[in-house]
């Protein structure tokens, strides 16, 4: 079974989109965007992009521990 993307509205009102593999796993997801028109330009970005985007090992973030 091929991925799909879901879009849907999040809390807030905002659109948002995520990337599901063939079986049902989260592999990406979208930033929020103001409109729905917005949204599916995010997941055309994606599309296009995606094919020759390049892959690029980037240091581990460490997290500002809050107390």
């Amino acid at each position: 079974m091929a991925g799909k993307f879901e879009m849907y509205t999040d809390k807030a009102g905002k659109y948002r989109y995520r990337l599901k593999a063939g079986n049902g796993e989260i592999i990406a997801v979208g930033e929020a965007y103001n409109s729905k028109a917005s949204c599916e330009a995010g997941i055309d970005s994606v599309k296009r992009n995606a094919p020759t985007a390049q892959i690029k090992e980037v240091p581990e973030m460490k997290h500002k521990s809050q107390h």
